[in-house]
């Protein structure tokens, strides 16, 4: 695994995770992929998941960890019993290229030839780059260098391009011939020219944005009006986040990003004319916790008007690393069965899939079930 972010809130939490859960210390509890139902399916196991990742900031992953118990998301005590593995993963982080590169070229170049050897240095057989920075601003447009791979390398060896971090990266992971993973809402691989260099570099990917805490509630509860033949009038949703995540969001651009990937869901499972509006606030003491409140209103027999209201608590790094962990191993064993693209059975992870309008969870399930199980088959 090769996080982009890696000594993030959730970089570091599924690094410290995959370390203890690799010592018998904790049980893979929020990892999808731990259940019976994914017994049979040819994943690498949680103790064989090697780390390494680009980062912008310094502060080394032990430290990091020892934060996260400060902020009450990792159980006192717990980083010391891993710190050698948390050390081998801080070997392997490399300063982000796009920082320090003269151009766009050289950062793919650089970011590429670091997942070589990431590759090389531990003997793996297949390199998953995960992103989990930080949400960037939506693409205001699509240039006509984004719409081929050949206009994209002309733009590129002519210092002329124009990609987004979250794409650089998407570029360098498929130059190397790695499965990439867009844990955010930013543009990453969506862009028509990074498809085509998937598809000849024969790489899956997979996106966007993780589907954690308010919309995996919504996901359950919108389709349940639509079967029950409800009518929503309005669904309003407050969110208030602390932690890095939380000022990022402040930012406005930032935050229209992932105001879009929430509001997906709704309006293709509800339809357009419910009033969506969602409501994002920083609140700096809250730290790596967040609170969404929402509140639904819906017309019933004869017209009778309802209210639904709920409040979800949690912890963002708790909820997000173990989804991180369950994605690295599914897009690793679809590389290795020679799947190539974009993988939409994936769906049941994010807010705003690629490739399909399915947004109810049971259904992304089962979609995801019988995905990964004929890779078994395949395997067998």
């Amino acid at each position: 695994m090769w996080l982009i972010g890696a000594r993030g809130s959730v970089g570091t939490t599924a690094t410290l995770g995959a370390a203890a859960m690799r010592a018998g210390l904790v049980a893979p509890t929020g990892c999808v992929t731990a259940r019976p139902d994914f017994a049979s399916v040819p994943l690498t196991e949680f103790g064989d998941l090697v780390f390494g990742g680009h980062e912008l900031v310094d502060t080394p992953l032990l430290k990091r960890a020892e934060q996260l118990v400060d902020a009450r998301v990792v159980p006192a005590g717990l980083p010391a019993l891993v710190e050698r593995d948390l050390r081998a993963a801080e070997e392997e982080i490399r300063p982000s290229p796009l920082a320090t590169a003269p151009d766009q070229r050289t950062a793919v170049e650089e970011a590429a030839a670091h997942l070589a050897g990431f590759r090389t240095r531990n003997g793996l057989d297949t390199v998953v780059v995960v992103n989990v920075s930080s949400t960037e601003a939506p693409l205001p447009y699509e240039l006509p260098q984004h719409a081929t791979l050949d206009a994209l390398r002309h733009a590129l060896a002519t210092d002329t391009a124009e990609l987004p971090p979250s794409s650089l990266y998407a570029m360098a992971a498929f130059t190397a011939g790695c499965p990439y993973v867009d844990f955010t809402p930013s543009t990453g691989a969506r862009l028509p020219a990074l498809a085509e260099l998937a598809e000849e570099r024969r790489v899956p990917y997979a996106g966007h944005d993780g589907k954690t805490g308010e919309t995996l509630v919504k996901s359950v509860l919108a389709p349940m009006f639509a079967r029950r033949a409800l009518r929503p009038l309005s669904w309003s949703g407050t969110n208030l986040l602390g932690g890095g995540d939380g000022a990022t969001l402040a930012e406005p651009d930032r935050a229209d990003s992932k105001i879009r990937s929430k509001r997906r869901m709704l309006a293709e499972t509800l339809g357009e004319d419910v009033h969506d509006a969602v409501h994002i606030h920083h609140v700096p003491d809250l730290g790596d916790w967040k609170t969404a409140w929402d509140h639904v209103t819906f017309e019933g027999f004869l017209g009778v008007r309802m209210t639904l209201q709920f409040t979800w608590q949690g912890c963002d790094s708790a909820l997000a690393a173990p989804l991180v962990l369950d994605l690295a191993r599914l897009a690793a064993a679809a590389h290795r069965a020679g799947l190539r693209g974009p993988l939409p059975e994936l769906a049941f992870f994010f807010k705003d899939p690629l490739g399909t309008r399915e947004h109810g969870l049971e259904r992304q399930y089962d979609t995801l079930v019988t995905w990964a199980q004929s890779m078994s088959s395949a395997a067998s």
